[in-house]
Parts: structure tokens; sequence; C-alpha cells
């Protein structure tokens, strides 16, 4: 036995309420990992990170690799300790960055080659470099090495790369080194085609993987194409392992994506607009730097007890974008990060509940609802300055 395990405890419909069990300690399903794609979750420290309820983060080789190196993680304790993150972590394998942000990339039938962004040096990925790397970064979960190829693209260019990137798990998988509490997860590619998903579950599982991931959605194919790959696609998955959709996504996503079997989420969204001065709540996404917030006492949310909300009013987050402070990007990220731990607790108890489509049904009226109006807000219990 590994000694990681998932543990499912309530289903309702095909969503799943569950826990992971790590080398690293507990995380209950389902769960978003704020992306720490350098070794930080930005403009945030861990302690924040920890203050919104967060139990796993995520890091990536790719970027790992280049900065400060995967030697020097090694040699400075590893990436839990480097980072101050003592609870799981889990490792992008770096296929999608070089893909995207990789220069002059060369593919061939055993890896990629591929200059860095950086500073234009060149470097090799793959499936075994790889998955060493994110050995030395001492990743509690690691992705396997997989082919991105742009998009769109044609069936048979999406048939042929996602056969290679099976090819590549099987050589991960091979490389892996077994660890207890420690996971090693697959990663299913073939589009927005059905058959290519099935063929992709069924060579993952014949490899045999600790959890599962879903690749190569949210890139530009919409919300109601990527709902359907999923209805498709988490059927066939193994039912006892946990399930990863990558780089997804907005609560609306997460949510519907909940309700398909999916356990495990990250994406750079709540980070990402907590440094534009979008703020996500209850009531749909606020813009910070909006002249109509330039007065406004109340908090971001009435419903929010992260440091942005309890101490500091919309009128003064509203001033620190304008004067292009460092502490406005860093509050409203604070904020977002909060907002999406608190959507994934309440989605879970109304799964535990067995209540997720009512809930689903009020997360998606509020969603579309008007920003709350004065008397139903109340005033931040801060006094005013004399």
């Amino acid at each position: 036995m590994s000694g990681f395990r998932w543990i499912a405890e309530v289903t309702d419909g095909a969503a799943r309420a569950g826990t992971l069990h790590t080398a690293h300690g507990p995380v209950a399903t389902p769960t978003f990992m704020p992306v720490g794609t350098a070794g930080t979750v930005k403009a945030m420290t861990m302690d924040a990170v920890r203050s919104t309820g967060a139990g796993i983060v995520l890091g990536n080789t790719y970027h790992l690799m280049l900065r400060p190196g995967a030697e020097r993680v090694r040699a400075l304790g590893g990436l839990h300790r480097m980072m101050d993150w003592s609870g799981p972590i889990l490792t992008d394998s770096g296929g999608f960055q070089v893909m995207s942000l990789g220069a002059l990339r060369k593919l061939d039938q055993d890896g990629v080659t591929f200059q860095s962004h950086i500073d234009g040096s060149k470097h090799r990925l793959d499936p075994e470099r790889s998955t060493a790397i994110q050995h030395a970064l001492d990743a509690t979960i690691s992705m396997c090495f997989d082919e991105c190829p742009a998009l769109p693209a044609s069936a048979e260019t999406i048939a042929a790369s996602m056969r290679l990137s099976m090819r590549w798990a099987a050589r991960s998988r091979e490389a892996f080194v077994q660890r207890p509490g420690y996971a090693q997860f697959g990663i299913v590619q073939g589009g927005t085609e059905p058959d290519l998903r099935a063929e992709s579950v069924r060579a993952l599982t014949d490899i045999g993987f600790e959890g599962y991931a879903i690749g190569g959605l949210a890139v530009g194919e919409g919300q109601e194409l990527m709902f359907a790959t999923l209805d498709v696609t988490t059927p066939l998955m193994p039912q006892d392992k946990p399930r990863y959709l990558m780089g997804v996504g907005t609560p609306e996503d997460l949510l519907g994506a909940v309700q398909r079997g999916v356990d495990m989420f990250d994406c750079v969204m709540p980070t990402r607009a907590g440094r534009t001065a979008r703020a996500y709540t209850e009531r749909g996404t606020l813009n910070l730097r909006n002249a109509k917030h330039a007065t406004d006492a109340r908090p971001i949310s009435p419903h929010c007890d992260c440091l942005a909300c309890s101490r500091h009013s919309r009128a003064y987050l509203h001033h620190l974008f304008r004067a292009q402070e460092i502490l406005g990007p860093m509050l409203l990220t604070w904020h977002n990060l909060a907002y999406y731990q608190r959507l994934m607790r309440g989605i879970r108890a109304a799964i535990v509940d067995g209540r997720l489509d009512d809930h689903a049904a009020h997360l998606r009226a509020e969603w579309a609802s008007e920003d709350w109006n004065e008397d139903e807000v109340p005033q931040p219990l801060i006094p005013a300055v004399p």
C-alpha cells in the first residue's frame, strides 16, 4: 500500500466529498489549490494562505527548474521548507509551460528541447527529467510529463499528441520513486473528442496511478464544451481515485465540474484578479478601480472575514489601486483566495448534506444578482476617523 489514498465519504449525484491522505497531511475534497508557481503564491505570505483555509498548494517544474533550480531547492530542504508550507504540494510537470512559454520549442518522441523565456538558455525536458525534478522538489503529488499541442488543432494532431502523452505517462511512472504518502497522477488528454478521451483513460488506468487529472481543457473551448467533455470523461475514470481538473477556473466552472465528479482544482484566476483590482464575491465580480467605489465605506463582502473585508473598506481598496500601492493587490488576492476556499467549503457541506443541487441553484442565482444594496449590508465596525 502506497500510504497515499483518497477516501470517499459521501456522494450526491456525481459529486463526491472525500479526504486525501498524504505524507504532508490530510486534505478535504473537493478542494481548490492556490497556485504558487515559482515557490510563492503571488502577493501572499504562506501564513496568509493558511488563514484562507487552503489545504494544498501548487508549484511548477518548468519555473522552478529555471530558477532557482531543482538542486538548489533540494539543498534548501525541499520546496516545503523553502516556501514555509508544511502541507501537501502538487507540482505540474512543465509540459504546458514548455508549450506556452518556451521559445524555439523542438519536440521529438523522447522529449522536448526549448529555450528559457527568461534568458534564452537551452534546456530539455522528458518524462524522466520532469519526474526527477519533481522528486528533488519533494512534491507530495507529482504529475506525469505530457505534450500539450497548440490549439486549435485537427483531430489527427490531437490524437497523435494524446498517444505520445500516454507513452510518456508510462515512462513517467517507471521513473517515479514510490514513497509512503506520495503520489503521481496521470493526465487524461484528447481534446474535446470523446473517443480520444476514452482511449486516454484506458491507457492511464492500465498503467496505474494514485490519481488522475484531466488536462487540455479551459484553453478556449468554452464552458459548455468543457462540461460536455467532462460528462463523457469522468464516468470512465476510476471511482476510488481522486480526479483533478487542471487550470480551471471561475467559481461557476468549479461548481459545474464538482457536479460532474471532479475533486481537485487549481487556477491563477483568483490571484491574477487580485492583482488587477477584481474581487470575487457571492454577488459576482467587482472592479475596485470603478469610481463608484471611491466613497463606499462597505467591505467587499459582508460574508467574508479576510483582512481586506474585516479591516478595510471598498473606498480604501479603490484608493490603493488608483495610487498603485502594493498593498492593494495583496489585500485583494487574500480576499479572492478566501472566497474560493469558502466557496469550496460550502459546496462540500452541501454534498455531505445531500443538497448540492439546491445549493448550486442558490449560488447561480446569487452570482446573477446585483451588488448588495445599502440596506442589506451592515456598515463596518471600525469607526470613522473624526
